[in-house]
Order: structure tokens, then C-alpha cells, then sequence
């Protein structure tokens, strides 16, 4: 009956750039199964973080909705037990359901358990972790809600964990598995020691765009990728000893980007393309052509409606991202122009590595909207025009064509297009404090959210 469904196998990493893989162009990483995978696939080469913090991409992820509609404005807000997750409308359809690794979506105590029930959204076997920066035995929820250790380098054990699931199933029916990686986010040089060897730290170079190389960040950050690329093949080993890789769905994406010094700026947050543009390749076999290479966007809302058009599943009304599905098959050729991008409560960044945690950007409020096409980059803050790039004369971004008369044409077309986005779902370019209000959000001395209103989950909308 559901046994002809596809099965579907999401792996995303946390921090991990668009550009730093190897198929993407970056010689210095070393990336050769990721690399081949992407041969077998599609490659979107502008997936967009809507909001490239960790938290409130995932609520976009599961729910195709975007941060200001579902509260995830910032780090460490719980996500509603009211909203429709993907794994809700996988398991409606008669698939099983699991989700493997890190979650951030169970509000700010940080290395809390994840309890059975609505908290987990829809996924019914679970070894999930709601987050914490050790990738080297740290704790994780098991299935029955006991708090446990993993049992050697997380990615590691989440991988084989993954393998057990996957060929330990009683069932006919089809699944839909996500699994979360910790790397490559910082601490950078926590890596095993033998990937921390393939590389050397005085022989990194850093971008176009990097004017002081942190080479001993870009070392583990590389280390922990190749790692990464390691267990991910040991997926797609798995899924062809199984025989079902022809009928599995395997997605490979990461949360948001990292700056690594690029534009002298570090971490995430930004909407420069080292923070804000993410890998995103799918793989589905008789379905997607493989070798394509696709030139229009991706954002993050548009991923579960796509995943749901893919398996012939109803996305529900609420979502407001996009089906791309048919794009991807090729059943069409006219896919939409720009995605939106925004920061509504910017936190924890600076223009070098402050930790403040109301910043301004050279003197602004860095709240932003802007709109991201397959050519350009456009970003406004709430006194100005800010930011316009021509990204394909310009990658590395050092042009800011902003007051540039020749590009006034071009500017009113994307700030046309970046208020009919925000229109389509009632958005609103305020201060940061706005939204504090809006969604009952506290936060403690250290600019931590704390959980000060009788059920976070409750908050007004």
C-alpha cells in the first residue's frame, strides 16, 4: 500500500557554508564523498538560511514557515506544540518517523531532555539532543526520554545510530528519517585527531574577501567537514546494502554558514553568502536528473513543502514556503525569482568577535530584510538601503553597489520583490524589541533567554 512511497534520509550539518565543500569549488577542503554524491544528484547552488542562526532555521526546516511567524526569532525559543512539523505529516501519510541528533527547538535549557510526546514534533523514534558544544561524548535523549551519552564522537555515534535504525526496522513501511550533526560549529579543533592531520594550519588560506586568515579556526573547521564526509558515506553504504537507495530520498544541507573572518566579521547572523547561503544537494533516483546544477534559489521554507511534493504528500495550508518539487524533476522550468532573508533580533555579533549582546553594525541597528536571486544580493536595515551585490561579476562580495546610480534600476526590483515577500506573510521590518514583546521573549544579565513566563509554549503570536 505505502510500500511504493519513497523513503527519505535528511542529513544536515550546523555551520557548515555553502562554499566550503568541494564540489562547491573549495580546494582546500577535503570533501570526495559529498563530492561524488553530488554528481548522483541535484546541486541548488543558492540554497538560502532565511535567518542563519541555528534554532530558527530548524523551526523553518520542519515547519515551512517562516522565523517571524513561528516565534523562532532567536536562539533558544521553544517551537509551538501547535504547529505542523514535517515529521507530523510523514507520519499522518503511515510513515515511520525518527530524528537523530542535534534539535535546539526545546526552548533554553540547553542540555535538558527532550520528553516523549508533542515536544518532539512528530517523530516518533528519537536519540535527539536539544543542543550542546561538546561533539565528544555528550548527552542526548533516548527513545524512552532518558538522558544518555553518546558513546564516542557524536557525529560518529549519530551515524551508527542512524545504520542500527535503518537495519534494525520491523516494518514495511516507509520512512522519514532526519539526522542532525553538531560540526563543523566551534569549538573548531575539537575533532578527532586524525582528521585534525590531513591538514596544516600555516597553509590555509583564507578567502578573497578575509583580510586576517583565523587559520586556526578554518584548520578544525575543515578537519571536522572531512570528518563529516566520512559518515555520510557510511549512509549511502548502508542504504545500498539495504537495496532501497533507488527508493530513497537523501538530502545533504547544513543550518546556516560561517563568516570566518570573511568582510572581518566571524561566526553567523549575517547576509553575506559565508553566513547566509548553505550546501543543499538531493538525490533521488528515477525522479531528479543527476549532474544538474541549479542556478535559481532555495530558502529553508521552501525545503519541507518540496520533501512533501516529492513524495506525493499534501503540504499543509499553514506552510509558507514554496513546493519546488517540479523544478527539480524538470516538470518546470519556471522557478521563482528571489527568496527572503531577514534578522529580525540580531544578538551575540559584532564586526570582530564581541560577544555584546545588543550590537550595532558600524554605528546601525543591524535588523534586516533583503531578498537573494540567482544574481544579486539585497539588503536594507530599518533606516536604509544597505547592501546590493552583483554576485555573479562579484562573488566574494567586495563591490557594495548600493549607491551606485546604475544600479537604482535594479535596486527598486528588489526591494519590490523584497516587500511582496513581506506582505505575503504580514512581515514587518522593526526593532528587535518588537518582536521581544511580541513573543513574550526574557532574556537574563548575560543576554541568555530564560523561560520566566508560566509555558513558553503558550506565548502570544
Amino acid at each position: 500500500m505505502l510500500n511504493n512511497k519513497p523513503n527519505l534520509l535528511f542529513v544536515f550539518a550546523d555551520q557548515l557554508r555553502a562554499s566550503s565543500v568541494g564540489y562547491a569549488g573549495e580546494e582546500a577542503v577535503r570533501t570526495p564523498n559529498l563530492d561524488a554524491f553530488a554528481r548522483t544528484g541535484a546541486v541548488y547552488k543558492n540554497a538560502v538560511s532565511m535567518l542563519p542562526v541555528c534554532g530558527p532555521f530548524r523551526g523553518s526546516l520542519i515547519t515551512g514557515r517562516t522565523p517571524t511567524s513561528t516565534g523562532l526569532v532567536i536562539n533558544d525559543i521553544p517551537l509551538r506544540t501547535d504547529e505542523i512539523s514535517i515529521g507530523h505529516c510523514f507520519k499522518d501519510a503511515g510513515y515511520d518517523t525518527a530524528y537523530i541528533g542535534k534539535w535546539h527547538l526545546d526552548g533554553p535549557n540547553r542540555p535538558a531532555p527532550v520528553p516523549p510526546g508533542p515536544r518532539r514534533q512528530g517523530f516518533d523514534y528519537w536519540m535527539g539532543a536539544n543542543f550542546e558544544h561538546n561533539y565528544d561524548r555528550s548527552y542526548f535523549t533516548d527513545n524512552a526520554g532518558h538522558l544518555q551519552m553518546w558513546e564516542d564522537w557524536d557525529a560518529q555515534a549519530q551515524t551508527s545510530h542512524t545504520i542500527e535504525y535503518l537495519k534494525s526496522r520491523d516494518t514495511a513501511d516507509p520512512f522519514c528519517l532526519f539526522l542532525s550533526w553538531g560540526p563543523p560549529h566551534h569549538p573548531y579543533r575539537l575533532a578527532p585527531q586524525k582528521y585534525l592531520d590531513m591538514y596544516d594550519p600555516d597553509a590555509i588560506q583564507g578567502r578573497p574577501n578575509c583580510p586576517d586568515v583565523p587559520r586556526e579556526d578554518l584548520w578544525g573547521y575543515y578537519a571536522q567537514t572531512t570528518f563529516l564526509d566520512d559518515q555520510f558515506q557510511r549512509l549511502l553504504n548502508v542504504l545500498d546494502e539495504l537495496e532501497i537507495t533507488n527508493n530513497t530520498i537523501v538530502v545533504f544541507s547544513s543550518d546556516h554558514g560561517d563568516m570566518h573572518g570573511s568582510h572581518g566579521l566571524y561566526k553567523k547572523q549575517w547576509p553575506w553568502n559565508e553566513a547566509i547561503k548553505i550546501p543543499f544537494v538531493i538525490r533521488y533516483p528515477g525522479r531528479v536528473a543527476s549532474g544538474q546544477e541549479i542556478g535559481a534559489p532555495i530558502n529553508v521554507i521552501d525545503i519541507m513543502p518540496t520533501l512533501l511534493g516529492l513524495a506525493g504528500l499534501p503540504v499543509p495550508d499553514a506552510v509558507e514556503g514554496l513546493d519546488l518539487s517540479a523544478y527539480i524533476t524538470g516538470d518546470r522550468d519556471d522557478p521563482p525569482e528571489s527568496v527572503l532573508i531577514m534578522n529580525p533580533c540580531p544578538f551575540s555579533i559584532g564586526d570582530t568577535r564581541g560577544h555584546d549582546q545588543y550590537p550595532d553594525y558600524k554605528g546601525e541597528r543591524l535588523e534586516y530584510r533583503g531578498v537573494i536571486t540567482e544574481r544579486h544580493t539585497y539588503v536594507r536595515t530599518i533606516d536604509r538601503p544597505w547592501l546590493l551585490y552583483d554576485n555573479l561579476k562579484d562573488p566574494y562580495q567586495l563591490e557594495n553597489l548600493i549607491d551606485n546610480p546604475d544600479c537604482k534600476d535594479i535596486q527598486i526590483h528588489l526591494e519590490t520583490a523584497m516587500l511582496g515577500h513581506m506582505a505575503a506573510i504580514s512581515d514587518k521590518l522593526m526593532p528587535r524589541e518588537y518582536y521581544y514583546d511580541r513573543f513574550n521573549i526574557v532574556f537574563d544579565h548575560r543576554g541568555k533567554v530564560i523561560d520566566l513566563v508560566e509555558n513558553m509554549y503558550d506565548r502570544k503570536g
